[in-house]
């Protein structure tokens, strides 16, 4: 069935003129009354009937134009839609590590919004830990994650954003307390609350223990950084933690490490081998461009 035939159509059903009807869609009265009579032919019963100097619908005319009207606007609201998408206009779905929703990604997206003031631009924000966003990212949840270093083999395409402290914080009365820098070493006679393996800055912490040939004493495993700075002021154990100023509202020492190296990356992590929507590509190098940490490539 020819979609112009259909619009030919609608238009017809409302003027109820053919001579009316062919002047406001352009084309000629004869190409009109053939785009109807084919029309016809195919459904098998009149659409249309005289009435007087004008044609109106027959029952089954009524019926289709009922049809008609809404596969033409389901189709003209689909069409637009993915030109709003060619505009770069829609929606970015974002997954982030809460730590970075405080003031990283939001910063971020409003500065994206002021730079497109004539767009109709959206935004979706889910946390979660590195893991569970990557899970996201593979089953097409979220365009883009912010997290810790996706493993190799998920073939993802990461991007260092930004750097994180990593600390020691221990209870206040703790030996260690009266510290203000650290050797991780030092730590290794104590319980440690450590970040549960799901969590991307797992690893981080592993791998600086390892390089010191330490094996650290695990008391506690959870997920939240928020959660392991609470169960370490109330003295369940000590913890390295990224540096965040809720850390400076609890009842705890807060040390400087001086070896090994204590610092992580956050990624952008995408994956290119799923189209990324023009307003998510636009996006993404609004980022690109506004915070890649120099001297880093892509992975």
């Amino acid at each position: 069935m020819n979609l112009f035939y259909l619009r030919y159509f609608v238009t017809l059903a409302h003027v109820q003129h053919y001579t009316k009807a062919a002047a406001q869609l352009c084309i000629s009265q004869p190409n009109l009354s053939h785009a109807i009579a084919q029309l016809e032919q195919e459904l098998g019963v009149p659409l249309f009937e005289k009435s007087g100097r004008n044609t109106t619908l027959t029952r089954f005319g009524e019926e289709f134009l009922d049809c008609a009207e809404h596969t033409l606007s389901t189709l003209d609201a689909g069409m637009e839609s993915i030109r709003r998408s060619a505009r770069g206009e829609g929606l970015i779905r974002l997954g982030l590590l809460r730590t970075l929703g405080v003031e990283f990604v939001p910063r971020l997206a409003s500065a994206f919004l002021k730079a497109h003031p004539d767009l109709d631009l959206q935004f979706t924000f889910h946390t979660g830990v590195t893991q569970s966003l990557l899970d996201g990212l593979s089953k097409r949840k979220y365009d883009l994650v912010f997290c810790s270093q996706p493993p190799d083999r998920l073939n993802f395409t990461a991007v260092p954003v930004q750097k994180q402290d990593l600390v020691l914080i221990v209870p206040k009365g703790h030996p260690l307390a009266s510290r203000h820098t650290v050797d991780l070493a030092e730590t290794a006679p104590y319980p440690q609350i450590f970040f549960d393996k799901s969590s991307g800055i797992r690893a981080v912490v592993d791998q600086m223990f390892s390089d010191i040939n330490t094996e650290p004493k695990i008391a506690y495993e959870t997920e939240e950084d928020q959660v392991i700075a609470g169960l370490t002021a109330q003295g369940f154990g000590i913890a390295v933690v990224p540096y965040m100023d809720l850390l400076l509202k609890l009842d705890l020492k807060i040390l400087q490490i001086n070896t090994p190296a204590c610092e992580r990356n956050l990624f952008m992590v995408h994956d290119s081998r799923i189209f990324l929507p023009p307003c998510v590509q636009h996006f993404r190098q609004f980022v690109l461009d506004s915070t890649v940490l120099p001297g880093q490539e892509l992975i």
